[in-house]
């Protein structure tokens, strides 16, 4: 019997090569007179960000930038970031970058439509009102957070990323131009690139799947594993970059109505503790975290292993689907994510630790086999021993 269901999809997509030039235009729409554009210092030496301001000089917008954003968005740089947005009267925000800059932009919104500290916010749906218009412009294919209605927050006293989820954080608009990617590495290509895979994955099997994130999911995947090898090793490649930007879009659409599962719940846990790139924290425990939850859908995970390249011809759901595993370790280390018992700073010590910031994730139910705080651990130990 097909279950109830819910699908929303507030954000407005604007997708195709030279879409920037447009961007006066839509900050126009939005009655923006003063934007800050959120960002990181990486993408400002890039000259990313002289694309975007040379086009709001032009339409003779005015703008600040705050490039102080690090890896996995921290709660004092929302902060600062709000209140130098206040003390200017910003009225539209800008999040370009990674998931870390449209991620803190979103909370910069809640900010500045209802104050207070960011950690009042945490929670889901306890907004009042929507944010301040946000246009959201990825230079990475991989969070899918110029889609989502959600931002996730690294909390520093606690060390454990804190979510804000709420349909009025979702950006007005998501301005996607592939030209935009062409300059990033091939290491956060890959790991970017995995990290969508992943949400593409966890969209698909997690309990709060339903047909419209399947079918997206599933799109996704087969885009992501058609062109995340030669975006990775041959950026120059625009059609290559194009599908990942749209395979990271559809997946972002997919994740944000449905879920993830457990490779989100360590990674993030893994992410406040260690600053661990999400991109690569996803990569290095989606391997583990797949082929225990097997057993939970047998179907689905075939399905899943199908699309990473497994011939079905002669073999049972459940031996596709441990052959799905196979794929995703190769997949893995074919773009050159590290192992995680090459990261210096991860200690076994930690695990139990880690183990039940996972369980305590918000998206902890949603994985489609029951984990407890001894199977994550467990999970930790296989993922760092490479079993």
């Amino acid at each position: 019997m097909l279950k109830t269901f819910t699908f929303n999809l507030p954000t407005r997509i604007e997708f195709g090569n030279g879409q920037i030039k447009n961007l006066g235009g839509y900050v126009r729409e939005l009655n923006g007179t003063k934007i800050m554009i959120l960002t990181d210092k990486g993408i400002r030496a890039s000259g990313i960000v002289n694309k975007v301001t040379d086009i709001l000089e032009q339409k003779e917008i005015n703008y600040i930038i705050y490039d102080n954003i690090k890896p996995n968005p921290r709660d004092q740089d929302c902060m600062e970031a709000y209140f130098l947005a206040q003390k200017e009267h910003v009225d539209v925000l800008i999040g370009l970058g990674g998931g870390s800059s449209m991620d803190t932009a979103k909370a910069v919104g809640v900010l500045l439509t209802h104050g207070g500290n960011i950690s009042d916010w945490y929670g889901l749906n306890i907004l009042i009102q929507p944010i301040t218009p946000l246009i959201c412009i990825p230079t990475t294919a991989g969070t899918g957070s110029e889609i989502t209605f959600f931002s996730v927050i690294t909390d520093t006293s606690t060390k454990l990323k804190m979510n804000i989820l709420d349909y009025r954080v979702a950006p007005k608009i998501a301005l996607l131009d592939p030209e935009l990617t062409l300059t990033l590495p091939p290491a956060i290509t890959a790991s970017t690139g995995m990290d969508a895979l992943t949400h593409a994955i966890e969209a698909y099997t997690c309990n709060l799947s339903e047909p419209i994130t399947d079918a997206l999911a599933l799109y996704a995947i087969d885009v992501i594993i058609k062109n995340l090898s030669e975006a990775v090793n041959n950026g120059g490649n625009l059609e290559a970059r194009r599908n990942m930007l749209a395979g990271s879009l559809i997946a972002g659409i997919a994740f944000g109505n449905s879920d993830v599962g457990g490779v989100h719940c360590m990674a993030e846990a893994l992410g406040g503790l260690y600053d661990t790139p999400h991109g690569v924290a996803n990569s290095m425990l989606l391997p583990y975290v797949f082929e225990y939850n097997i057993p939970s859908n047998v179907e689905k995970h075939a399905m899943v292993a199908k699309l990473l390249g497994v011939l079905p011809i002669g073999k049972t759901n459940e031996e596709i689907a441990n052959e799905g595993v196979i794929k995703l370790r190769e997949l893995a280390n074919e773009v050159g994510i590290p192992k995680m018992k090459d990261l210096q700073n991860i200690k076994v010590e930690d695990f139990n630790y880690l183990a039940e910031g996972a369980t305590q994730n918000v998206s902890a139910s949603s994985n489609p086999r029951i984990t407890t705080k001894e199977d994550y651990f467990e999970l930790f130990i296989k993922a760092y021993e490479g079993k």
